[in-house]
This record gives C-alpha cells, structure tokens and sequence, in this order.
C-alpha cells in the first residue's frame, strides 16, 4: 500500500477520502485554496500545502509539484475538478505519481460521449437511440425532424446538466443546439453536440463497478438517482426500487461483460436511462471516478469503496474483495446550502449552528464544523445524510428522523425539501422518473 497520498481535491470529497486513508494507515497530504485554509476537515491530514492562483484545484502543474514536494507516490482526485482528465491523469503518470483512478485511455474514451455511445455498443450495452455529432443548427432541426419530439439535445464534454436541452417541438431545435453548444464551450471548452430521443418516463438508473485493470470487474448493484433538479441530483437509493429482478441481473451480466473487455481499472459508473414504456435500460454515459452517491453502495454492500480504488492502484486486485451481497436498502439526500423558493439559489455564508443526527442506521459525511464557512467559489453542497435499513420503508423513516434531527443555522438549506420529497405518494410507491420534481416542485413549497 502507498506510504503517503496526496488528496487533490477539496470540502466533503476531501473528507471522505482522508478518513479512508487514515484508517489504512496512510500518510496524507491536503491540499487548499486560500479561502479553505481555515475549514476543520484539514486537520485530518498529516501536512496541508496551500495552492496558488485563481483555480487551484485545477492546477495540474501545482497539483503535481505539491505530491512531489512532500514525497507522495499516489494522489486521489476523488470526483470533480480533474478525477476524469486524462491529461492529468498521464502527467501524474509520467512524474511517476500513481493516479488513483482508471487509466487515461479509458478516461478519453467514454469522455467522448459518442465515442462511449459507439463503443457500449460493440460490447452490447446499446445506447438511447439518437445520433452522431451534429456539425450545426440545421442539422439538429434536420435530425429532430427525422427522429420526432420530444428530443433531447446533449453535449459531448457535458456534465451536470450543462450542455443539455428538451426540444419538443422542430422548430425550437437550431435555438436550442446554439444555446446548449455555446453553455458547454463556456463550461468544458467543448460544444459538440448530438441528439437523443428523449424518454418521456425515464427513470436514472446506474451501476457501480470495480475493475483490477486485467478483466476482473464486479458490479455492486444499481442506484436510483432520478430525483432531480435542473439534472442535478438530490436523492439517491439503492437497490433500484423501479428495476425488475430479471431485468437487473440481465443487465448486470451485460455490464461485467463490457467492462470486463475494457479492462477498466478502478471505480466507475454505468448510467443508464429506463424506459417504463418498453422496461429496457440504454446506455446514456459511463462515469469513470466516483460518485458522490457512492455512500449508498457502501451501505448495502459494506464495500469502502475508496478503500478498493487505492488497493486497485496498488496493483493489490480485487481478490481480497468479500463476496457482494445486498443488505437492506440505503438512502442519501444531499444537503444543499440553497434558497428552494428562489429557484435553488445557492446561499453561502457562516454556519452558526450545526447539530448533526445520529442513530442506528445513520450516516453523515460533511466537511464542515460549527462556525465554518460554505464557500461562494464552489459547489453548495456541505453535507449528505445517508441511511440504511432492512427495507425501504425503514431506511425511508430514519432518513425523515434523521432530516428532523438535523440542525443548520446561518445558512438556508434543502432539508425541509427533502422532507417533503420523502413524504409523497410518487415517492413513497417508487414509482417516480427524472421528472417527478419538476412536476410537482410548486405543490411541495405550497
């Protein structure tokens, strides 16, 4: 195992991975802005480097100079920022840097939305029907005309939602191709773009998998993530409460079998779009790092899943991994510091009160202390609650116990929200797609 590790990320992403770390008996290294200098988490760390310039997490050239300079084999970028630029990816490589994370090939190619499109498809996941690239406006009207409304017009550098628009009428195609294409230049210096048919009663559906860079891949089961806002999400689940048994281990096997012939190294995720319609799974995208609704997966399976990306990049394996076996069900509301009313308006400032639940079956991960600060620069996520039961219903109530119990002042937050979300019938049946909350937001706040 690494004798010491540089944690090239920040906030609860940093947290999370130090606390694994720290368990294995690896020394580590943080990394901060000027700005998180202050926050508590960094006192988990063994040394802290202060990085420089306006962006610093993204600074590959410091990034790499800071693993060097404190003697650190291997670096963790855990999940935004650069965990899925395989630029980066290769630099720390030729510094002789182990990157915890898949190798760069496999980075670039499911980057590529449509390269991973083409590519899931020779290995047998086939993709939500749609097009190539699409060189212009009019092509896009050509192609909407072609394939009918609703259509959903993606980029391929896209993430997050930016880069992504409903077109449900022709002749809204050419003003939305301009308006997604020049939102993912801005975001990811990329905007190509290309179109899906849009399934009007999708439901988010991804698989976690593990590989050992050789061809051994296990799949420890699929996540629910179609509580949405403006394609961001906000509850997570698992198991996939929407999935039929047969349909799950059907599309488990296809999974294995793909990544397998990949041979992709690490962590990753396999998104995939339900369509009730036709209860098929397509393929939409494949995320290589790890996700922020990891925690679910951990619960039910007992998996640390960072444990198993350093012991991968260890050249260890997977064949010290227990045998996968589900328990109960887990669920994750992300905690936001946002105004719901004003449109999920993110709301920085000083946490003056914070009081986190505990209990049988309950999960806090956050970086933050009384009397830290959420931060205007990043995202405005702070914290996550996970719970887990034997049932649904179970893991459902300690999350409304859990929400209750938890106390936030000085900031606005969507716990309240999620109170709500927990509490609809839609919800409570499992029977919800990408957009439930969309629909039923305004009655929520009512």
């Amino acid at each position: 195992m690494f004798r010491r590790l540089l944690v090239a990320n920040r906030g609860e992403v940093a947290a999370r991975v130090l606390r694994t770390a720290k368990r294995l008996g690896i020394e580590t290294v943080a990394v901060s802005s000027g700005p998180d200098r202050d926050l508590s988490y960094l006192q988990a760390a063994d040394e802290v480097v202060e990085l420089p310039g306006r962006r610093p997490y993204l600074d590959q050239a410091a990034l790499i100079e800071a693993a060097e300079a404190t003697r650190c084999s291997a670096l963790h970028p855990g999940w935004g920022f650069l965990s899925e630029n395989p630029t980066f990816a290769a630099r720390c490589e030729a510094a002789r840097i182990t990157f915890v994370g898949p190798r760069p090939r496999s980075m670039r190619e499911m980057a590529d939305k449509s390269m991973a499109r083409a590519t899931m498809s020779s290995l047998g996941l086939a993709p939500v029907p749609g097009t190539g690239v699409l060189p212009s406006p009019a092509a896009a009207t050509e192609a909407a005309e072609r394939m009918g409304p609703p259509v959903l017009l993606k980029a391929l550098a896209g993430g997050g939602g930016r880069g992504m628009r409903r077109v449900y009428r022709v002749e809204d195609a050419a003003g939305a191709f301009a308006e997604a294409s020049a939102e993912s230049a801005a975001a990811f210096g990329d905007g190509r773009m290309y179109m899906e048919k849009l399934i009007t009663r999708g439901r988010h559906i991804e698989f976690q998998v593990l590989g050992d860079g050789r061809g051994d891949v296990r799949v420890l089961g699929a996540r629910e993530c179609s509580v949405q806002r403006r394609h961001q999400k906000l509850v997570e689940e698992t198991p996939a409460p929407g999935v039929s048994a047969e349909l799950y281990t059907r599309t488990c096997a296809d999974v294995l079998r793909a990544c397998s012939a990949l041979r992709y190294r690490g962590a990753g995720t396999v998104e995939m779009l339900y369509d009730a319609d036709t209860d098929d799974l397509w393929f939409m995208e494949m995320n290589t790092r790890l996700q922020v609704e990891h925690t679910v997966t951990e619960e039910v399976t007992g998996v640390d899943l960072v444990e198993w990306q350093l012991r991968v990049a260890a050249n260890q394996g997977l064949s010290g991994l227990p045998e996968i076996a589900s328990r109960g069900h887990s669920i994750e509301c992300r905690i936001n510091a946002e105004a719901v009313a004003a449109g999920f308006r993110p709301t920085p400032g000083t946490i003056t009160r914070l009081v986190l639940p505990t209990g049988e079956g309950v999960r806090v991960d956050t970086h933050l202390a009384e009397g830290d600060r959420i931060s205007p620069h990043y995202d405005s996520m702070f914290a996550k609650l996970i719970t887990h039961g034997p049932t649904r219903a179970v893991a459902i109530d300690r999350m409304d116990a859990a929400l209750g119990a938890l106390v936030v002042e000085g900031v606005p937050t969507t716990a309240a929200l999620h109170r709500r979300i927990l509490r609809h019938p839609e919800f409570a049946s499992g029977t919800y797609d990408t957009l439930f909350l969309e629909r039923e937001l305004e009655g929520m706040l009512a």
